[in-house]
């Protein structure tokens, strides 16, 4: 399956944000209870016009289409926002269920940070985004600590990955569309 991943802008927060919401329902769906789920279904138009106030405001945002044009992939990275990290930080990635296993979350992951050290926080629990995030080179930092009250106070934990190096050749060409 082919996908295109380009910059989001603006006009993209509402697609931005129902594919996020997607994401997350498909992503938590047995980890988090349904009250979660309902407090982000109710939350969409707020979702949407803090999106579009981050696009506007420059958030390094990506979005992921299939061959017919639908969202099916969102990543959002930027500088740190952890006192004790500075370095870079992987926001979110999320793809759809239906994407699941065709390499959409390595081109998002590729494009979001490139070969950059950086760091990300997971949910305790997400074994598959773990799984992921140890093939690209991430290991926990020891530090944990617990969501705020909309994720229910759940655990999550820190990972952190050096500088990759590789050749030129390996880049996926999504990883050249940054711009």
């Amino acid at each position: 399956m082919k996908f295109s991943i380009r910059r989001a802008s603006p006009d993209d927060a509402e697609a931005y944000s129902r594919t996020h919401l997607q994401g997350l329902h498909e992503t938590y769906a047995q980890i988090m209870p349904p009250a979660f789920h309902s407090h982000y279904d109710a939350e969409l138009p707020v979702l949407m016009a803090k999106r579009r106030d981050a696009l506007e405001a420059g958030a390094a945002s990506w979005l992921a289409f299939d061959k017919a044009g639908t969202a099916v992939g969102i990543a959002t990275s930027g500088p740190g926002r952890d006192d004790d990290r500075r370095d870079f930080e992987l926001h979110h990635i999320y793809t759809l269920a239906s994407t699941h296993g065709t390499g959409l979350g390595q081109q998002l992951l590729d494009t979001a940070i490139m070969d950059q050290a950086a760091y990300l926080w997971i949910l305790n629990g997400n074994r598959r985004a773990e799984r992921f995030y140890r093939r690209n080179g991430f290991e926990p930092d020891g530090t944990s600590t617990l969501c705020g009250p909309t994720w229910h106070h759940r655990p999550m934990f820190r990972m952190h990955r050096q500088r990759q190096v590789r050749s030129s050749d390996e880049r996926t060409p999504a990883s050249d569309s940054r711009q």
